[in-house]
């Protein structure tokens, strides 16, 4: 890490500092709303001395909705050993005070703070061990930009289940010489995206635990 990169983290703290990640920020394209066409009956030719049928209506073609439902609280993302290991290792569950962004990539941001439905939890309190999850409904489009950007932005990506699970990593020390680990994972699946920033707390399996207990 440069001289740079250190004097911005002179403080690594939950409560006020966003991740800043070593991959630069790509902001994917912004997918435009997609378009279903109507489809309307040819003229049949008018024929002599025939009698005519019956009149067919043209049937319209809607894509597939999702069936994902976003919850209505955090208790509810977790499976119930999961909730109880979150509750132990680092309580409070949504402490107030803690304002840590759930990401920093810009398409995500873009996504998340643009008006759609979106159920934020966060563990700890306002300091340097602690995480922020985000779980936001999107759309097809959203979620191929998304699978654009952040293998772009340095994040490595893999099957999860029925959708992809994209990660990015750092270690480093402050000009405080303490030590600190830092990251994002990000789940995206049918009818939602999953964003998680982390530091110094990461609990193992905690993506895939939230994962299961959404999609099973």
């Amino acid at each position: 890490m440069g001289t740079v990169e250190q004097s911005r983290w002179k403080r690594v703290a939950v409560g006020c500092v966003a991740l800043v990640l070593l991959a630069s920020v790509v902001t994917g394209c912004r997918p435009e709303p997609a378009v279903t066409p109507s489809s309307s009956p040819s003229p049949s030719p008018t024929m002599k001395d025939t009698t005519p049928g019956p009149s067919v209506s043209p049937i319209e073609t809607e894509e597939p909705q999702s069936s994902f439902e976003l919850p209505t609280a955090c208790e509810q993302i977790y499976s119930a050993s999961m909730l109880a290991g979150l509750q132990s290792a680092n309580p409070p569950l949504n402490d107030p005070g803690v304002t840590m962004l759930s990401t920093e990539n810009a398409e995500l941001l873009e996504i998340i703070h643009g008006g759609a439905p979106t159920l934020r939890c966060s563990w700890g309190q306002p300091s340097e061990y602690g995480l922020a999850t985000n779980v936001t409904e999107i759309d097809g489009g959203q979620a191929t930009a998304i699978l654009e950007a952040l293998p772009a932005a340095g994040f490595g990506c893999e099957a999860l289940g029925d959708g992809t699970v994209c990660r990015i990593e750092q270690r480093g020390v402050t000009l405080d010489d303490e030590e600190y680990t830092r990251g994002e994972t990000h789940y995206v699946g049918d009818g939602a995206v999953v964003t998680t920033a982390w530091i110094n707390f990461a609990p193992e399996g905690y993506t895939e635990d939230v994962v299961a207990t959404l999609w099973g």
